[in-house]
């Protein structure tokens, strides 16, 4: 992989971000018949992990397992393959005292970042027989505009870039994070989710105070396992649910391809609950039926009308959620070991202010479910495990406020992400589809709801990059 200080006269793609998305929509260019040239910008050294697949503890494994976070569009046994000739080559013994077989082992995140880069490692060795080139620029575009030809880019170095395309491949932003509420000391800010590191900064027994009860928090309560935190635990969000477990429940009969007449959401949840109760008066795993609905999801999104999606986000949102969006077996098992202890408790709350409280404490300022009044609650530290913000508008990076300012892209239904249409070609402000500037993975979350899943990004990488090839 060839790094460079000096912009590129004019590469043919340019891909903003270089996380999964980016590393998986350059693998599939490298492998398209021709030659061309790939320009990269991602301000880590290492393509392909991102923040969600930088981390480094064996604690922080995938949501799903090996079967379901296959790479490769075309080989959904891809990773679990990979998987195994590295347990055959010794690499995380750990492995063998989960006694399951590899296709149903979550693996570390770290793990599968190694095995994204390696999947792009050799989409390069192909791309390099037809005179391909991958070229990675480690900064951030803080800029882009429209230039005779193609697009340019202004970097975070003082640099500039140009291409004929550009892709917004820039992944998840994080949730606006819990301002800091003092100037020293570790108990007197918002600790990240997986910096254990800092969490070892923390008294083991005071109380750590969590924003959020998603899958960001379970990975904060592995971290805080293996900081060697052991006091209570108080996790606040605005439902209180948490994630169900992943379990590997068996096939079921996929009931909405079989009645297509199934398209509202609340058609869709009545149905998804008959079948429920159908699959436990047989002893089945209620999963079972559940797991059917993610391929028809992207359907059943954008043929809801406006009104339809707005009652989903409002009123079904946060049950799909701890439904649908499962946490990884260990996880789930520490967070009831947490519960059965009485160290843990979630509650239903809104976060409404944050102060210091004390010389190395915080406090947060929240109203509980069906209590009118503020409620003061102290801790000797906070972590704010809120998740994704998916609305560009709130998204304090100046790439995404340059864009909009500039009118080049527009929020996309509901605010979620931004307008594209079904090829991932990027509306602007006046409704005109980019010829030039193309969008994947999470920022069409409002175009086909789930777009954030490992399987979900392949295979759009795989038809963007059939798009771009043909241009």
């Amino acid at each position: 992989m060839h790094e460079t200080t000096a912009a590129p006269r004019m590469a043919d793609v340019l891909i903003i971000g270089g996380g999964l998305s980016g590393a998986l929509l350059a693998a599939q260019l490298l492998r398209q018949p021709g030659r061309r040239h790939l320009l990269v910008v991602e301000p880590r050294r290492e393509l392909g992990r991102g923040e969600a697949y930088s981390a480094t503890e064996l604690g922080h494994t995938l949501n799903g397992n090996a079967a379901r976070m296959s790479v490769d569009p075309d080989n959904p046994d891809d990773l679990t393959q990979w998987l195994q000739q590295q347990l055959n080559a010794g690499e995380w013994p750990e492995a063998a005292a989960q006694a399951v077989p590899v296709a149903e082992l979550f693996p570390p995140r770290g793990l599968f970042g190694r095995y994204a880069r390696q999947r792009l490692s050799e989409a390069q060795g192909i791309g390099a027989q037809s005179g391909s080139l991958l070229e990675h620029r480690c900064a951030e575009v803080v800029d882009l505009e429209r230039v005779p030809g193609g697009v340019r880019g202004r970097l975070s170095d003082g640099g500039s870039v140009q291409a004929r395309f550009a892709v917004l491949a820039t992944g998840m932003f994080a949730a606006a994070h819990t301002p800091k509420v003092g100037d020293d000391g570790i108990n007197t800010a918002a600790v990240d989710p997986w910096d254990v590191a800092a969490m070892r900064g923390i008294d083991p027994q005071g109380t750590v105070l969590i924003i959020g009860s998603g899958l960001t928090m379970v990975d904060t309560l592995v971290s805080l396992q293996q900081a060697g935190h052991r006091g209570p635990i108080e996790v606040f969000s605005r439902h209180g649910l948490w994630p169900h477990v992943r379990r590997q429940p068996p096939a079921w009969e996929d009931f909405l391809a079989a009645d297509r007449s199934l398209r509202s959401p609340l058609q869709l949840l009545r149905a998804l609950r008959e079948q429920c109760r159908q699959a436990q008066a047989q002893g089945i795993d209620w999963q079972a039926p559940l797991d059917t609905v993610r391929v028809h999801i992207p359907r059943l999104w954008s043929q809801a009308s406006d009104r339809q999606r707005r009652q989903f986000v409002r009123h079904v949102r946060p049950w799909w959620e701890s439904h649908h969006h499962r946490a990884p077996p260990q996880g789930a098992a520490l967070l009831e070991q947490l519960c059965r202890e009485g160290r843990l408790h979630i509650h239903a709350a809104c976060l409404q202010s944050v102060e210091p409280a004390g010389a190395d404490g915080v406090c947060v300022h929240l109203r509980f479910r069906a209590q009118a009044q503020v409620t003061r609650v102290a801790g000797a530290a906070l972590v704010n495990s809120t998740g994704i913000e998916y609305d560009w508008r709130r998204v304090a990076r100046p790439l995404p406020q340059c864009l909009l300012q500039r009118g080049l892209i527009q929020p996309g239904p509901l605010a979620l992400g931004i307008a594209a249409d079904a090829g991932g070609a990027v509306i602007d402000a006046d409704g005109v589809v980019s010829d030039r500037l193309f969008a994947m993975g999470p920022p069409l979350r409002g175009q086909w709801w789930e777009s954030t899943a490992v399987t979900d990004v392949a295979l759009q990488a795989k038809a963007l990059a059939e798009r771009l090839a043909r241009c």
